[in-house]
């Protein structure tokens, strides 16, 4: 007697082959997936028919094209609750992760017409401006480009950003404690600066957080923009009902 499968497209008998052994965990999340040729001659199958089997098992966010590396299994989502106002580390701490970060740049800049309004200063005053990619267990999960006045700025970045939160720097050292933020959440796609930082192509679905802390009095004293990869994380928070006034 032949199974449902047995009328199945070949392309759909190879998906579903690698997505049980993925499943199963015999591909283990960052393992790279055998070469193209390996599969054809595995599953004794045209070009065409892996190639379409992998870009499906893509589309289900099973894995991953890294350009001139190969196809890789994905890492499972990591799921961040916007709960409070909390940095990178302490975030990837709380879900059992090891942080750390690689600093791109930093440097003074003038400020964009957004900058500006986020921290309080004219058009075109200089800020200081931090690049750093953050990573989760040596995976970047995150590009962030941080935004400070230019006299906060040039204190923090005096020290060793890799190796010291931005927000520890800020409250611990330099007595601004950061009472509250306000943070805005948008789906994407990274263009070439964002992919290339991330080391995932363009065009690649992700989040971007904006986010601006701020200090005793309402004073702004930090503004980020934060590019999390879509493939790699979900956010999720937990919301309380008005009560609704009776007729």
């Amino acid at each position: 007697m032949q199974n449902e499968s047995d009328y199945a497209p070949l392309y759909a008998r190879v998906e579903t082959a690698l997505a049980a052994e993925i499943t199963a965990g015999s591909l283990s999340p960052g393992s790279q997936l055998p070469t193209e040729d390996q599969l054809i001659q595995r599953f004794a199958v045209s070009r065409t028919t892996v190639r379409k089997a992998v870009e499906n098992l893509v589309a289900r966010g099973l894995v991953e094209i890294r350009r001139g590396k190969g196809t890789f299994v994905t890492e499972p989502k990591l799921t961040q609750a916007l709960t409070g106002l909390s940095g990178f580390v302490e975030d990837m701490k709380a879900l059992g992760r090891r942080a750390t970060a690689r600093l791109l740049d930093k440097r003074p800049v003038p400020a964009t017409e957004d900058v500006a309004r986020q921290l309080g200063v004219a058009r075109g005053a200089m800020v200081y401006r931090i690049e750093r990619v953050r990573l989760a267990d040596g995976v970047a999960l995150s590009f962030d480009e941080t935004y400070l006045p230019l006299d906060i700025g040039e204190k923090v970045a005096s020290n060793d950003l890799e190796a010291e939160p931005i927000f520890d720097l800020l409250e611990l050292r330099y007595d601004l404690p950061l009472i509250e933020a306000e943070y805005q959440l948008e789906a994407v796609t990274a263009d070439e600066r964002v992919a290339l930082a991330l080391g995932i192509a363009a065009g690649s679905p992700i989040f971007l957080i904006e986010r601006t802390s701020y200090t005793e009095g309402q004073r702004p004293v930090d503004y980020e923009k934060l590019y999390y990869r879509g493939d790699l994380i979900r956010f999720s928070t937990r919301l309380s009902r008005l009560p609704r006034k009776r007729a």
